[in-house]
């Protein structure tokens, strides 16, 4: 097996003090490898990077259509929220439009990420609930499914329907059968790919001309939505929103727990995947960000970009103390 790569280092004054390793690879709309560092063999879970593949079948279906759906719950269907008001009150009206409340998702609970929301809680004397979970997004679109495909209340169960079509979607996006899962962190299960694969898949989310006709409208109308509400993918300060918006269409990216990300480029109709093997998000921010570079997706000098391949890292007294820098090999 090809041994993991330095992704992201961590300096403080002239020394380096720690390094997070990990593998990465492009992929063309073929499905062929451009570049790879580390091992593109490498199994991963793709996390919540590869919600826009389990929301295929919502669309592809015509679920979606059928319950009135618009851009902004595709987006929040391939959403990590942070639990802000622009996404709690979105998740919630579309429960009501299907006749649902907050009880019907299996997401579990979750402070929100999203401070404002966090202090409005706490200031109310309130305790969040299941939409303030970072996937109720992902979780109302299976909600919206399984009104179509039938079979119960627990559309998180590996044999219901709803988790059959999506691992059916991501497999055959991925070009490979998944030797198997693990439960998520919203209690659904997560397909394991290898980083080709996974790679492969969003390389055809971008070119969806390679696709057949109903799977392609589909994924186009999916990232599309994801380019146009890049708020409700993520939330203020997320890599998701602030380089997603930054390159207008360019590139639309989604991260995952445990140091995934996934990136679709339609212009460039290829697809990026990594893993840092640590799971931290700070060499995935960094990584995927030179990668995008590398690629002439953004300059070096953006604001978005800027800022996560050189993170700055300040002490409780403020004082700009380390950095995070993404490895050179990936420029």
């Amino acid at each position: 097996m090809t041994e993991p790569v330095v992704l992201a280092e961590l300096w403080r004054g002239d020394f380096l003090e720690g390094v997070h390793r990990g593998h990465a690879v492009i992929v063309d709309e073929t499905g062929g490898i451009v570049a790879a560092w580390g091992d593109p063999k490498a199994l991963i879970y793709p996390r919540s990077s590869s919600k826009m593949l389990q929301a295929l079948p919502l669309v592809e279906s015509g679920a979606a259509d059928r319950a009135g759906l618009g851009s902004e719950e595709l987006a929040l269907a391939c959403a990590s929220h942070k639990g802000a008001h622009v996404h709690t009150e979105r998740v919630a009206r579309w429960l009501g439009s299907l006749g649902l409340s907050e009880a019907d998702l299996r997401c579990g609970p979750q402070v929100p990420d999203d401070a404002e929301a966090r202090h409005a809680l706490r200031d109310a004397g309130r305790v969040p609930c299941q939409i303030h979970n970072n996937c109720s997004g992902k979780h109302a679109g299976f909600l919206t499914l399984a009104r179509e495909l039938g079979g119960g209340t627990e559309y998180i169960d590996a044999d219901h329907p709803v988790q059959r079509a999506a691992r059916a979607a991501t497999e055959e996006m991925a070009g490979e059968e998944s030797p198997g899962f693990g439960i998520d962190g919203c209690s659904a299960p997560n397909f394991v790919l290898s980083l080709h694969g996974f790679g492969r898949a969003m390389a055809r989310m971008a070119a969806t001309d390679t696709l057949a006709p109903r799977r392609a409208d589909a994924a186009r109308r999916l990232v599309a939505a994801m380019a146009a509400h890049p708020v409700l993918i993520g939330g203020t300060g997320s890599a998701s929103t602030e380089i997603t918006a930054a390159a207008e269409g360019r590139a639309v990216i989604k991260t995952g727990a445990e140091g995934v990300f996934g990136a679709i480029l339609p212009e460039a109709r290829l697809g990026i995947a990594l893993k840092v093997e640590d799971g931290a998000t700070r060499a995935s921010d960094a990584a995927i960000a030179a990668l995008l570079v590398r690629l002439g997706i953004l300059p070096r000098e953006h604001p978005a970009i800027a800022s996560r391949i050189e993170a700055i890292q300040h002490n409780r007294r403020g004082v700009a103390a380390a950095r995070i820098v993404a490895a050179e090999a990936l420029f």
